[in-house]
C-alpha cells in the first residue's frame, strides 16, 4: 500500500496525516506552536516552530514499527494563507512571519487604494483591499524595516517554507498566490500592474505552479532529519481554504459548502471569479487549475457560541457544554420566541465589511432565558450565511449541492437550522473533520499519478444526504430573515457612533 503524507500547517499547529490510496486517514500527528502578539493588531509566528513541527510530526509518523519510508509515494502541503515570511537567498527567515490575522498594515492598505483604486485591485486580484493580505504586510516591512526589505530575496507562505525545507526549492501554487493581492487571478501570474502601482519588487515572489506540481524531491539532509526517504516526490499542494474546498467535495462548478468553526464561510466553486459590484465576495484560485472558488466569510460563528458559554461560566452560573446548549436551543421553537441575534462579536466581514459592527440581541424580555439566547445565536449565524448565499446566488450560477463541514456541523440542530434557512437539502462528507488534509493529499496523489484527477474526490469522500428543509420552518425563517437584515441597517449608524466614542 502506498501512502501520501499531508502536512497541514494551521494557525495553532501542524497536523500531519498519512492517507492511503482509498482516501482513508490511517495515522495523524499534531504538534502545536504559538502565535505572538507583540503589539495591538500584530500576529506573528516563528518559522523555526514550523520547522520543529514538520520534523517532529514526520518522525513520529515514520517511527520504527509504523509505516516504512519507502511506502510514502508523495509529500504534499496545506497551510494558512495571506501571510508574509521574508527570507534571504539561503532561505533564512529575516524576521518572524506576519500571519493572516495581523492587521498592522492599515496605512499600507490605504496607500494601495490610493495608488491603484479599489475596483482595479478587486478586478485583478479578486479581493477587496485589506491589511489582511500579503501585499500590505510586505509594504509594511518595506516602510518600517527597510534594511530587512533590502535583504529579502523571497516572500513565502507557511506551506512554501515547509516545501523548501524538504527540497531546497522555492515555489508556491496558484491558490496561495491568489491570497497575496498582487496575483492576476484570471491570468494566473504575478500582476505587473499591481506590483508597479505598489512599488514592490516583482522578483521576491516565488515561481507559481499548479497545486499538483512535483516541485522537487526530499533532499538527503531533509531525509536525515524527518525520517523520509531521500528522493521522495514533494508536491506543492495549496492554501488551507483551497484544500478544504477540495476536501469538502466541491470540485465542480456549482458545488458549494458551508464551513462552521470558530469563524465561518460559504464557498462556491466556479469557472470564473464572481466580481460583486459591492465587493462583498472574494475569490481564490481552486486547486483545480480550471476552477476558482468564490466565498463570503464571517468573523464569529462557533466563536459566538463560545462567547455565550464563557459568559455563563464566568458568571458563576452552571454553564452547559455545546451538546447541552444544543438541547437548550432545541427546546424553543424557530425564531427563538421573538429574539434576534446579530452575531458580530468581532466586527464583520461579508456581507458588511464593517469592523465597527457589534453583536446585538434584539427582542429580549423578562420571559426569555438562556434557551432563547442560544437559539438566537445559531439562527443569527444562519441568517448571515444566508445573506452570503444570496450574494453568490445573484450571479446566476446554479448551486448543485450544499455540503457542510467544520466542528459546528456536528450539531444536528444547527445543520437543520441551516437547511431551513437556506431552503436547501444538505450533504455531509463522511470525513469532514479531515477536509483540509484530504485536499492536500489529493493534490499530492494526482501529482504522482495515484489519482487521475480531482473527480476522484467523489469516490474517495462520499457525501451522505443530511438535513432537508422543512416547509413550515422555512416559512418562519423567510419572515424573520428580512427583519435580521433590517436590524443591522437600523443599527449601523449606532455602531459607527459607538466606535467614535471608543
Amino acid at each position: 500500500m502506498n501512502y501520501i503524507l499531508a502536512h497541514d500547517l494551521g494557525t495553532t499547529g501542524n497536523k500531519s496525516t498519512l492517507i492511503d490510496t482509498t482516501g482513508k486517514p490511517v495515522a495523524t500527528e499534531f504538534e502545536p506552536y504559538s502565535t505572538a502578539y507583540p503589539h495591538p493588531n500584530w500576529a506573528e509566528q516563528s518559522a523555526a516552530d514550523w520547522e520543529r513541527a514538520l520534523i517532529g510530526c514526520s518522525r513520529r509518523l515514520l517511527a520504527p514499527g509504523t509505516i516504512v519510508p519507502e511506502q510514502i509515494a508523495a509529500v504534499s502541503f496545506s497551510g494558512h494563507m495571506q501571510g508574509a515570511l521574508v527570507v534571504d537567498a539561503q532561505g533564512k527567515p529575516l524576521r518572524p512571519a506576519i500571519i493572516w490575522a495581523d492587521q498592522r498594515a492599515t496605512p499600507q492598505a490605504e496607500f494601495m487604494s490610493r495608488s491603484c483604486g479599489e475596483d482595479t485591485i478587486y478586478r485583478l486580484s479578486g479581493h477587496r483591499v485589506s491589511p489582511a493580505y500579503t501585499a500590505a504586510k510586505v509594504l509594511w516591512v518595506r516602510d518600517n524595516q527597510p534594511d530587512i526589505y533590502q535583504r529579502t530575496v523571497w516572500v513565502l507562505q507557511p506551506k512554501d517554507y515547509a516545501a523548501w525545507l524538504l527540497t531546497g526549492v522555492i515555489a508556491t501554487d496558484y491558490s496561495d498566490a491568489s491570497g497575496t493581492q498582487v496575483f492576476d487571478l484570471q491570468q494566473r501570474r504575478w500582476s505587473d500592474e499591481l506590483l508597479r502601482a505598489f512599488d514592490l519588487r516583482a522578483d521576491i515572489f516565488p515561481p507559481v505552479h499548479p497545486s499538483t506540481t512535483i516541485i522537487g524531491r526530499v533532499t538527503p539532509a531533509a531525509a536525515q532529519t524527518t525520517g523520509l526517504l531521500a528522493g521522495t516526490p514533494v508536491v506543492i499542494g495549496g492554501g488551507d481554504g483551497a484544500c478544504a474546498t477540495v476536501g469538502s467535495g466541491a470540485i465542480r462548478e456549482g458545488d458549494a459548502y458551508t464551513y462552521i468553526g470558530s469563524s465561518s464561510w460559504l464557498a462556491l466553486s466556479t469557472r470564473r471569479p464572481i466580481f460583486d459590484p459591492a465587493r462583498r465576495i472574494i475569490n481564490f484560485a481552486h486547486l483545480d487549475p480550471m476552477l476558482y472558488f468564490s466565498l463570503g466569510n464571517m468573523q464569529a460563528a462557533g466563536g459566538a457560541l463560545d462567547w455565550l458559554e464563557r459568559l455563563l461560566r464566568d458568571s458563576g452560573v452552571a454553564a452547559p457544554q455545546h451538546a447541552a446548549l444544543d438541547a437548550l436551543a432545541g427546546s424553543v421553537p424557530p425564531g427563538a420566541r421573538g429574539v434576534l441575534c446579530l452575531p458580530y462579536f468581532l466586527g464583520e466581514r461579508c456581507p458588511h465589511w464593517n469592523p465597527q459592527a457589534r453583536a446585538v440581541f434584539a427582542g429580549l424580555s423578562m420571559a426569555h432565558g438562556r434557551a432563547e439566547m442560544v437559539r438566537a445565536v445559531l439562527e443569527g449565524v444562519a441568517f448571515n450565511m444566508r445573506w452570503i448565499l444570496d450574494v453568490l446566488r445573484a450571479e446566476g450560477i446554479p448551486i448543485r449541492s450544499m455540503r457542510v463541514i467544520g466542528g459546528g456541523m456536528r450539531s444536528a440542530l444547527w445543520r437543520q437550522i441551516l437547511a431551513d434557512t437556506y431552503n436547501m437539502p444538505l450533504l455531509r462528507p463522511q470525513l469532514d473533520s479531515a477536509a483540509t488534509s484530504l485536499g492536500a493529499a489529493i493534490a499530492g496523489g494526482i501529482g504522482v499519478g495515484l489519482f487521475p484527477d480531482f473527480g476522484v474526490v467523489e469516490q474517495l469522500i462520499p457525501a451522505e444526504p443530511a438535513e432537508r428543509p422543512d416547509p413550515d420552518r422555512n416559512a418562519r425563517y423567510e419572515r424573520l430573515y428580512p427583519l435580521f437584515q433590517q436590524t443591522y441597517a437600523a443599527l449601523k449608524p449606532i455602531f459607527d457612533a459607538l466606535a467614535d466614542l471608543e
